[in-house]
């Protein structure tokens, strides 16, 4: 099996311009970058994938034991970059992926032209003077229900994340990418998502890098954006209009608009 048959890789734009490459966050796949790689096409080579466990990438590929951490999705990262001999790479990850590309730019820095991160948390757990936005009985809670519920845990949550409420449409997509998700391996991908700490990552990382945080996001609120950027050495942190964790979909334009700004 390749990598692009694995991870449903997918490649628009000028082939010998400098690539882009698009992740996806928890329970999404690369259709959630639709709105914002067009934007692009005409200047650099674009590529897209899916996780293994999302999308149209490879079941029969998952791994219990090598997805157990953040890591096997960023050596997933480093191998598509390798596989398509892709150099000078710009990597726009967004929420969980904003740390595996973290931690891929930290293991091979010669890879990365600049990192773009889109709502990156690197601890969702409050922890001493920390504030990651939730408690340790908060995530406990939302693990708890989506063991016991997935769906309906889909269901609630997705509003909460996407933020937008009077844009139900918004919502209702999210809340459909959820439920195309298999159900066992969404609750080990969230296990490793909400109880991931890369803190000490940050400082590893030496290429350029846009924070972008989002108005009133319930998953990564303003204070952790602030300390993705006084942690990583050489970034800046750009503060969108748009509300919720997902603008990307809610508010593209604007999302294309700092992305080239900083390219």
């Amino acid at each position: 099996m390749t990598v692009v048959t694995r991870n449903n890789v997918t490649m628009t734009g000028v082939e010998s311009a400098q690539p882009l490459l698009f992740a996806h966050g928890f329970g999404c796949d690369q259709h959630m970058w639709r709105f914002v790689t067009p934007a692009f096409t005409d200047t650099h080579r674009v590529v897209v994938f899916d996780h293994v466990g999302a999308g149209g990438s490879d079941l029969s590929a998952y791994s219990s034991e090598k997805y157990s951490s953040l890591q096997g999705y960023a050596d997933d990262v480093l191998e598509i970059c390798r596989e398509l001999d892709l150099h000078d790479v710009v990597f726009i990850g967004h929420s969980v992926a904003a740390m595996i590309g973290v931690l891929a730019a930290a293991a091979q820095p010669d890879v990365f032209a600049k990192l773009v991160l889109v709502g990156p948390s690197p601890r969702y757990v409050d922890d001493g003077d920390y504030v990651g936005g939730f408690t340790a009985e908060d995530i406990q809670g939302l693990l708890e229900s989506l063991d016991s519920n997935y769906l309906g845990w889909s269901s609630a949550m997705a509003p909460v994340i996407m933020g937008n409420e009077d844009r139900p449409d918004l919502s209702e997509e999210l809340t459909n990418s959820f439920c195309r998700t298999d159900p066992e391996i969404a609750r080990q991908f969230a296990r490793v998502t909400f109880l991931s700490d890369n803190r000490a990552d940050l400082t590893r990382v030496r290429v350029p890098t846009l924070v972008l945080q989002c108005s009133d996001d319930m998953i990564a609120p303003d204070v952790v954006g602030a300390y993705v950027r006084d942690h990583i050495p050489d970034s800046r942190l750009v503060r969108l209009t748009a509300s919720g964790h997902c603008p990307n979909l809610s508010a593209p334009d604007e999302t294309i608009a700092a992305i080239r700004s900083f390219l």
